[in-house]
């Protein structure tokens, strides 16, 4: 779909233990975007989000920074094709 997108991010410094995961729902929740965000066993964050280009492009900026605690050093940033397989934004473990 023209208007929809789908991003897988790994987002690495220090992010875990700072409520990145918490943050990043919130975050998600508040722009209507669905998807999932976990903690990786290598200190990394993954999201994966889908929703209104917009949207997912702004949750991709957020992550850029993170909740206040955090310090991202990198985002890798994966666009993949809209599948709306999603109607939450959950943390999973």
């Amino acid at each position: 779909m023209k208007d929809k997108a789908r991003a897988k991010l790994v987002i690495e410094g220090r992010v875990q233990g700072v409520w990145f995961r918490d943050s990043t729902r919130s975050k998600a929740n508040e722009l209507g975007v669905y998807g999932w965000v976990k903690n990786r066993y290598d200190g990394a964050v993954e999201v994966l989000a889908e929703g209104n280009v917009e949207d997912v492009n702004e949750l991709i900026g957020w992550c850029h920074k993170g909740p206040p605690k955090a310090i991202v050093r990198h985002v890798d940033v994966m666009r993949e094709e809209w599948q709306g397989e999603f109607d939450s934004f959950d943390i999973v473990f």
